[in-house]
């Protein structure tokens, strides 16, 4: 990058300075197209030259050079918001905080997304009075806050509305429905030295999304990218019908009480450990283990003798890159609890889950697409809220085994459509079964 191309980017810095400063530099003439510019810089502060007083302006110069002039005219308050960004790297690295700059007009930024889903699920029984058709049309906005507390912490909130066009669950707010807004998420997030904290209400995702992928009131702190080490502390806050046992029709709880059966999910906490095996393939180790308290809901419930109320979920997910356009990862699951409320006693605490992706759709990148496959052989228990659309999955309290197909394709900028196919059985009954189509319209802004 020449000395030239900097200063057509420096003059439209804004800088100021006196229009007489004497030029500091022995080799730019008075007489140079840039002799002006590059006094008003120099006098700024803002671009040095060497130890012999000489300027140099037609040698090359590194990124880091680069960025201490955009460093230092970000230090004088100039509105530098596009080359902060492109020098983003090389401004953290000189310890200068891009963040808190970027915004100094607007101290908040507020981001958006609107998802409009169409969902069709059929569950089959073994006996076939039971069965149930559904399907359920949502319109869902969400819109993001962040503020700047200072150099190293930011307040994060989300506030979520929800309009139903029709509803299998509630029939009675069919085009009418309006599930009311509010501020589902808020936190803080910032850094304590190397250490990233969160804490808050934020969203959880555990075991790759197959344990847990919702809001969370609690702490997390992580630290370091290569080595990865983290843990979190605190209360789930999503509901619990997954880990119900379908059969006994109890009512669960609200998004901020989960209970199932007279047990309340009083509060969980976890630990995790990652490497990066090479520059394409990490492994990611978890510990999670959700607590239980009896519930005021059921006081005639007791749980047997020599049983527990808690349930303990353990994780190992390889993942690799194959090609640039293909991926695939393998995560061990294993769950561990003594009540059979939580484990049907007797099915499979072990399972995995098999995952395919080929290339990938970005919201910035029109025309561009992915897809993934997924195949399934979950132990009991172990999906407290997992990350799948339309609640497939949710029925299967010991454990379901089958697959899904995830297609995406954005077909402008910021504006995407997916489609997903969920095929899925009991691991102990497979007549016990459950499909689900999903699509959806997504924009974000």
């Amino acid at each position: 990058m020449k000395k030239s191309l900097v200063l057509a980017m420096a003059m439209a810095l804004g800088v100021t300075a006196s229009a007489y400063a004497a030029n500091p530099f022995s080799d730019v003439p008075a007489g140079h197209w840039a002799y002006d510019s590059i006094s008003k810089l120099a006098a700024a502060g803002v671009i040095e030259g060497y130890g012999d007083d000489t300027f140099r302006g037609d040698r090359l110069m590194t990124r880091y050079e680069m960025a201490q002039i955009v460093a230092k005219a970000m230090a004088k308050g100039a509105n530098v918001d596009k080359l902060a960004a492109e020098f983003a790297d090389e401004l953290d690295a000189l310890g200068v905080r891009v963040a808190a700059l970027e915004k100094k007009a607007d101290n908040v930024k507020i981001t958006g997304q609107v998802r409009y889903s169409m969902q069709v699920n059929k569950q089959r029984y073994p006996n076939p009075a039971k069965d149930r058709d559904r399907s359920r049309n949502r319109l869902r906005t969400r819109l993001w806050f962040a503020g700047n507390v200072n150099d190293n912490w930011s307040y994060r909130a989300r506030l979520e509305n929800n309009q139903y066009i029709h509803d299998y669950y509630k029939p009675e707010r069919n085009n009418v429905g309006d599930e009311g807004t509010s501020f589902n998420q808020a936190y803080l997030t910032g850094r304590l030295g190397g250490v990233k904290v969160t804490a808050g209400r934020y969203s959880e995702y555990l075991g790759d999304g197959n344990f847990y992928d919702d809001k969370f009131d609690g702490i997390r702190i992580n630290y370091g990218k290569k080595v990865r080490i983290g843990a979190f502390y605190g209360k789930p806050t999503a509901w619990q019908d997954n880990i119900q046992p379908y059969s006994l029709g109890i009512g669960h709880g609200n998004d901020d009480t989960d209970w199932v059966n007279g047990i309340e999910l009083n509060k969980a906490y976890g630990a995790n450990l990652g490497f990066d095996l090479g520059k394409k393939v990490k492994l990611d180790l978890e510990y999670n283990k959700f607590e239980a308290v009896r519930n005021d809901f059921d006081p005639a419930y007791v749980p047997a003798k020599g049983y527990d109320e808690d349930l303990e979920l353990i994780s190992a997910n390889l993942y690799g890159k194959i090609t640039d356009k293909l991926g695939l990862g393998f995560i061990y699951l294993h769950s561990k609890s003594d009540n059979t409320h939580l484990l049907t006693e007797g099915a499979s605490k072990n399972g995995f889950v098999v995952t395919a992706d080929i290339a990938g759709a970005s919201f910035g990148k029109p025309g561009s697409w992915g897809f993934t496959a997924k195949y399934y052989q979950a132990p009991a228990g172990s999906a407290v809220a997992h990350t799948m659309n339309g609640g497939a999955g949710n029925l299967f309290q010991d454990g379901f085994k089958g697959y899904s197909l995830n297609a995406s394709y954005t077909f402008a900028k910021n504006m995407m459509y997916s489609i997903q196919w969920y095929d899925l059985k009991n691991r102990e009954n497979s007549s016990r079964k459950e499909r689900t189509l999903w699509n959806e319209i997504q924009l974000r802004f």
